[in-house]
């Protein structure tokens, strides 16, 4: 397992650096230049020339990169120059309320799928099969854009029972004292990722239904909801633990979508304005960020796995 563990580090460590790359590179192949981003389209050429003297931007490309990465090493996430403040002091303030809309909606969506998928596995080919079947196609294949959209003019415009924008509050505790802003937001990123997790939860069931376990526990005159609640749930889990870790870029990239829509102030809609505003700084030290999250999650996925399945060994390659 420690042999794994520091291969799967180093793999990390690989993509980290591969995203900060591409993340730089990007931002170079970009129309303009980052000095007129930031000091505005008309400034003079001196100007210009003197502000990528100051921040070291006249310097060559790769050790442009290598101040980067310097930079990231010590903890720096980057300027903001446009919000006057620094990328780690932005992400301070959005990042736990970030944890309130993803971490509620995923954890709801689990409830709700884990359960969802046993119940069309034990009930196959049956009208529940069919209903969840349908609900979970028609919410997967929906933009989660279209579904906010969708919730807000029902809900929010049409019946008026919620309020169509999310907390503006600058806090987690403001966010938290106006629960009502919060429920079509995490609706609509739970209904979205509960639809992916509902598929997988239903194959792995159905696939574990065939094994010679569940086929011996019934011979032993064990009721259905023994089998299913003691030998058929933590056995399906497995392949559901990991696919959490592998959707997490999936539910981020939805609640930056969710963000947008609902005006949730998270680190999703401050990426937006950036990517608006052209405030390349924070771009690149939320796109850093996430895939720091991503490479943590998946690593959380296969340490996981490995924990939850005893069959599994990850043996000295």
């Amino acid at each position: 397992m420690t042999g794994y563990l520091l291969r799967r580090l180093g793999q990390s460590i690989v993509v980290l650096l591969g995203v900060t790359l591409i993340a730089f590179v990007l931002q170079h192949l970009l129309p303009g230049s980052v000095a007129r981003a930031i000091i505005g389209t008309r400034a003079t050429s001196q100007q210009v020339a003197a502000f990528n003297r100051e921040y070291g931007l006249d310097r060559a490309l790769p050790i442009q990169y290598l101040s980067l990465l310097n930079q990231l090493l010590h903890g720096n996430l980057g300027y903001s120059f446009k919000l006057g403040q620094s990328v780690d002091s932005i992400v301070a303030v959005d990042l736990p309320k970030d944890g309130i809309l993803v971490g509620t909606s995923t954890v709801l969506a689990l409830l709700i799928a884990v359960p969802a998928g046993l119940i069309q596995a034990v009930r196959r080919n049956k009208f529940t099969d069919y209903s969840l079947t349908a609900v979970s196609f028609i919410l997967y294949s929906m933009p989660a854009y279209l579904l906010g959209l969708i919730l807000i003019a029902t809900i929010a415009i049409d019946a008026r029972l919620l309020p169509s924008e999310a907390p503006q509050e600058a806090t987690v505790s403001g966010i938290l004292s106006h629960p009502s802003g919060l429920l079509l937001p995490i609706a609509t990123l739970t209904l979205v990722t509960y639809a992916l997790f509902s598929r997988y939860m239903r194959s792995s069931a159905i696939e574990n239904l065939a094994q010679d376990y569940i086929r011996t526990a019934r011979a032993k005159g064990l009721r259905q909801i023994r089998v299913v609640l003691r030998h058929l749930l933590p056995n399906s889990l497995i392949p559901v633990i990991t696919i959490v870790g592998l959707s997490l870029p999936g539910i981020l990239t939805s609640g930056l979508i969710i963000e947008a829509v609902f005006n949730f102030p998270g680190i999703g809609l401050e990426y937006y304005n950036a990517a608006i505003s052209e405030d390349y700084p924070v771009e690149i030290g939320i796109t850093v960020l996430v895939g720091l999250f991503v490479v943590v999650g998946n690593l959380l996925a296969d340490v996981a796995y490995a924990v939850l399945d005893p069959r599994v060994r990850y043996a000295k390659s």
